[in-house]
């Protein structure tokens, strides 16, 4: 496949994963590697979203552009449970139940009528820091289209995590932010620009994205995160 194409493909698939027009920096790559994956029994639940605002003099130029949905609908965080079905020995139908190190995040309204949003969620850990690499779970566009399905990666954002009693701040890296330090050299790390998406997709291995945020997220001269310009604090309501 040559460079164009593949780079039209790219835009198709940021477009519909919602990392065409917000200000989330996307990574073909998942952030984390399997040895730094966490658990965190207290993220479960149902939360209501709000919005936090980027400073008054920051140059998030897409802060505040949070859609509807993901603010007046209910996220619902449970940590993923699969579903086995085997035979016994003697020829019974069994089912095992395996939790598994991954968290889903479900965007969904008290009417069963309401849309629903679902995100894998994989908790991970580095230099002691709570971080999520969200990736989308269900998109109904692409499962009803051959077509969609054979062209569609799902892309990979990144959050930090903090708990504060009973609210739970999450703070996506920025676009705009990432090709700052991209620019500016504070970061060298491997990406490509989409022209049909004008956003920048990230290309890098997980294990280089795993060495940036080891170098680079916990010293706010390089990355603010409390001041991102997509920032949700969440409220819990149960």
């Amino acid at each position: 496949m040559n460079y164009r194409k593949l780079l039209i493909i790219f835009g198709i698939f940021l477009f519909i994963s919602g990392c065409s027009d917000f200000a989330m920096i996307c990574s073909l790559n998942p952030f984390y590697l399997e040895k730094n994956v966490a658990l965190a029994p207290e993220i479960e639940g149902n939360w209501s979203a709000h919005p936090i605002q980027s400073k008054p003099d920051s140059n998030n130029k897409n802060s505040g552009k949070w859609e509807k949905a993901d603010t007046t609908l209910i996220w619902r965080i449970n940590r993923f449970i699969s579903e086995e079905k085997m035979k016994t020995k003697s020829g019974k139908d069994s089912t095992t139940f395996k939790p598994q190190n991954f968290y889903v995040a479900k965007l969904s309204g008290n009417n069963p009528d309401s849309a629903q949003y679902e995100f894998r969620m994989v908790l991970f850990r580095i230099n002691g820091i709570l971080y999520g690499d969200f990736s989308p779970r269900e998109i109904p566009d692409i499962k009803s289209s051959l077509m969609a399905k054979e062209n569609y990666f799902a892309v990979h954002t990144l959050a930090r995590i903090q708990f504060q009693n009973k609210q739970l701040f999450v703070s996506w890296l920025g676009a705009d932010y990432m090709k700052d330090m991209i620019e500016k050299k504070r970061v060298r790390i491997k990406y490509r620009y989409v022209p049909d998406a004008g956003r920048l997709l990230l290309t890098a291995s997980s294990e280089d994205l795993t060495d940036m945020i080891e170098r680079y997220a916990d010293q706010k001269r390089f990355i603010d995160w409390e001041n991102q310009p997509a920032m949700l604090k969440l409220n819990r309501i149960n």
